[in-house]
């Protein structure tokens, strides 16, 4: 376990059967997915039922042979503004699914609170802080991870802040600092990150978009264009990556009450519009946006990348609701 850092500034034969002989014999038989029959050189295979639903079906010798799909066993986990909010319910979820996680943020005792978290769950983990701002900070994050673990395999891009203003009204600073934090952040963490996870030709990226990568928000123009600006980074990066084996894609939450929203939308006139336009007819709860960040980092999404999921009770797919 590394000390603290302290605070910053702000199967083959199976697979491929038997020869079939000229007379029509069949082929052997072998594992598939349950419960399905297809035909193969003129005889039909009964698949097996016995199998798990989740275990990958690859040849044998495959690195990935028998893993479930959704089994982050042995990967290894960051994610930066993974100690409050959907950041923090994702850096569980991850460990929860197996996965080595370490959570960084700004300050050290929220640091310190999600390690012992994480640490409870039987996984590995570094208290280190770090800040998006600052790109010496997150170099310092990874090379802390990659001289404990000896590599990253998950990448999630949680930090985040937001400011409410009239865009005619808005000062440049703010707007400034929202950019710089949401996306120059997430593109710093990209950089940083990715580089590694192109050398080892295997990566997953997560960043966190928003509904209001799609749809405008009443007086938060600095936070929905730079969740617009999230999205297409994730696009952009996705493209060039690919190649190299890194699948790079984001989660955009609907509304979730945390500690960064949290005074918008509960008890207000805005939270019961959000609540109104939402199908089913209530906020999510922070866990609920886990399992996407566990679909999209495990071998499940292996032909996955470029996208932007939508975890948001029904919202970005209605018209009218009543």
């Amino acid at each position: 376990m590394a000390a603290a850092r302290g605070d910053m500034p702000t199967p083959s034969n199976i697979d491929a059967g038997e020869t079939p002989k000229d007379d029509g014999a069949q082929c052997k038989e072998r594992p598939s997915p349950r419960g399905v029959q297809h035909k193969q050189h003129g005889g039909t295979e009964e698949l097996p039922k016995s199998q798990p639903l989740g275990l990958m079906w690859m040849k044998e010798g495959d690195r990935e042979l028998g893993r479930s799909l959704f089994d982050l066993n042995g990967r290894v986990a960051v994610v930066t503004g993974g100690t409050t909010g959907l950041g923090h319910a994702i850096a569980l979820g991850l460990a929860e699914a197996g996965a080595e996680v370490v959570a960084s943020s700004r300050r050290l005792e929220q640091v310190e609170k999600a390690a012992a978290e994480i640490e409870a769950l039987g996984r590995r983990t570094l208290r280190v802080a770090s800040d998006v701002l600052d790109r010496g900070s997150v170099q310092a994050l990874h090379d802390a991870v990659l001289g404990e673990f000896g590599k990253v395999d998950i990448l999630v891009n949680a930090a985040g802040i937001t400011h409410k203003a009239p865009v005619l009204e808005m000062d440049e600073a703010d707007w400034s600092r929202v950019m710089e934090t949401n996306l120059t952040g997430t593109l710093r963490a990209c950089q940083v990150f990715g580089a590694t996870m192109v050398r080892a030709g295997y990566g997953r990226i997560v960043n966190i978009a928003s509904l209001s990568s799609f749809v405008s928000f009443h007086e938060v123009a600095a936070y929905s264009v730079s969740k617009a600006a999230v999205a297409s980074l994730t696009r952009s990066l996705a493209v060039e990556l690919a190649p190299k084996g890194v699948n790079v894609n984001a989660i955009a939450p609907g509304i979730f009450p945390t500690p960064l929203n949290a005074s918008f939308v509960q008890g207000t006139p805005r939270g019961a519009e959000l609540l109104m336009r939402t199908p089913m007819g209530r906020f999510g709860k922070a866990r609920e946006v886990a399992g996407a960040a566990i679909f999209l980092a495990s071998e499940a999404a292996s032909f996955v990348t470029g996208q932007v999921i939508a975890v948001d009770g029904g919202f970005l797919a209605s018209g009218v609701n009543q």
